[in-house]
């Protein structure tokens, strides 16, 4: 299938040769400051089926395994592309706001992390929950 998206400018494309490995919602904390929402639309994907073109900037925290977590963005418009914890190499996340609209139209998401962060009146719930972050 294959993935593409990019920024609300235009000046950062990517593309994925791959399907998603899990498509979901993030509700911690520093995806809904991130987002400016109650949550994060998170595709999960291969990292070495990932290409970017354009200028990306990043900005890296510590998350829950210690472990930087690069947020990686448009520095022209401000739209955030991707989050790369460095705890899982093998993948990155991808945020599914950013994908073409024909691949957005096509996501299944069916997993939730990080609920004990949810907000209380997000009603909506996933088949496969988990509290923190799966092992």
């Amino acid at each position: 299938m294959g993935l593409s998206g990019h920024c609300l400018c235009g000046a950062v494309k990517y593309t994925v040769d791959s399907d998603p490995l899990v498509v979901g919602y993030d509700h911690c904390d520093d995806c809904q400051r991130q987002t400016g929402s109650t949550y994060s639309l998170v595709v999960v994907v291969p990292k070495d089926k990932l290409t970017i073109t354009g200028t990306t900037k990043s900005y890296a925290k510590a998350g829950s395994s210690g472990k930087p977590v690069h947020r990686i963005f448009c520095p022209e418009c401000g739209s955030p592309i991707a989050h790369d914890p460095e705890a899982a190499p093998p993948i990155i996340a991808l945020k599914g706001g950013t994908l073409s609209e024909a691949d957005r139209k096509a996501l299944k998401p069916d997993t939730e992390i990080w609920t004990v962060g949810k907000l209380p009146f997000c009603q909506e719930h996933l088949a496969k929950p988990f509290e923190h972050m799966p092992q």
